[in-house]
């Protein structure tokens, strides 16, 4: 597995650059590429999931968060609504398919894969469904209680993508907070909860919050992540998969990111 790090890459300002770019490396590992690990962060975004965007008011609860400086997008891999910012770490692991293999497995690779990255702080992460906490999943996964991951995963014919945002820094509850706010917004007076989750302020915490990490907890919790892969890299492993990898162009990864805005997107 090569590692590709984004964490600082702050200068695209579409928040689908980065869906883009793990969708053509999914190709690319399906055809034969190596596996990858993507790092990365995006300043300030809204992410909706596929039911979100057919909320009866979801165009004008875009408009809303747009006019508070978000760039509110539509994924197209699993789960629901989710803001990220910088304190927000994304990683996602680019993998071929296996025979046999149920999606399960992945999920359960990418909850060993943060676990193993918080056995130092001495805190035991949970995985279950956590009450009122957005992106709501069976791989929540949580400390004392409080959600501060969610996992979600984007299968192709050859490979997939798991993808997991991680709440390192800042405030859990004022995340939850604008997230209720969006549904309260795109439920457009609906009250169905098997469409509108229901989001409680108490329900996310980061890791900051939960471990004491402090101040650049985003920054420690991707340099674990990274030197877990590398510990299981070799020589050899690293000369093969460099030699396989090609990186899509900007320009790619960009035109990628309009197909997918115009095919998701709120009109």
């Amino acid at each position: 597995m090569l590692i590709l790090d984004r964490m600082n890459e702050f200068a695209e300002p579409d928040a689908l650059y980065p869906f883009a770019m793990d969708e053509l490396l999914c190709r690319r590992t399906g055809e034969g590429g190596p596996a990858i690990c993507h790092l990365w962060r995006h300043e300030r975004a809204f992410v909706m999931g596929l039911r979100d965007s057919r909320l009866p008011g979801a165009a004008d609860a875009k408009r809303w968060l747009e006019s508070e400086g978000y760039d509110a997008v539509v994924r197209h891999s699993g789960g629901a609504a989710v803001p990220l910012d910088a304190g927000v770490v994304n990683v996602s692991l680019i993998l071929p398919i296996e025979e046999g293999a149920d999606y399960h497995r992945d999920f359960e690779r990418m909850y060993a894969l943060v676990r193993e990255a918080l056995a130092g702080t001495g805190r035991r992460v949970d995985k279950g469904e956590i009450p009122g906490a957005y992106c709501p999943g069976d791989y929540d996964l949580s400390i004392d209680g409080f959600k501060f991951c969610g996992i979600a995963q984007r299968r192709q014919a050859k490979a997939l993508v798991v993808q997991a945002f991680v709440v390192a820094e800042g405030s859990g509850r004022r995340r939850a907070r604008l997230v209720r706010e969006f549904y309260e917004r795109a439920a457009g007076g609906a009250d169905d909860p098997a469409r509108v989750p229901r989001v409680t302020e108490d329900s996310t915490a980061s890791l900051a919050e939960l471990t004491g990490l402090g101040l650049g907890a985003a920054k420690v919790f991707a340099e674990e992540i990274k030197e877990i892969v590398r510990a299981r890299q070799t020589e050899d492993g690293l000369a093969a998969g460099a030699a396989a990898l090609r990186l899509p162009s900007p320009e790619e990864v960009r035109e990628a990111a309009r197909s997918m805005r115009a095919r998701y997107g709120l009109f």
